[in-house]
């Protein structure tokens, strides 16, 4: 996980998608353009939440959340997903 100097407003969080899958289960080597695109991150900032909305996850977890959950940020040259805490399933 790495240290990032961004937080995000409100009910938002800031999440590094885990890296996708390099082979199958039986040894297989998935081409770039097969792989899916993850659903597993680790959380790196949250926003502080308001009264209707509190955040739920903190910084550290491992989340799940929807197939096209969130917009696609660059943070000093690493990609991160930033996404609204309802965007999230559950945690791991």
């Amino acid at each position: 996980m790495s240290k990032v100097n961004f937080t995000p407003n409100e009910d938002r969080i800031l999440v590094e998608a885990a890296a996708a899958e390099e082979k199958t289960a039986s040894g297989i080597i998935i081409p770039d353009t097969a792989k899916e695109k993850p659903q597993e991150g680790t959380i790196v900032a949250v926003g502080k939440g308001t009264s209707e909305k509190p955040v739920t996850v903190k910084v550290g977890d491992r989340v799940l959340y929807g197939k096209y959950a969130g917009t696609e940020i660059t943070i000093s040259g690493v990609e991160y997903l930033i996404m609204k805490n309802s965007d999230v399933f559950g945690t791991l």
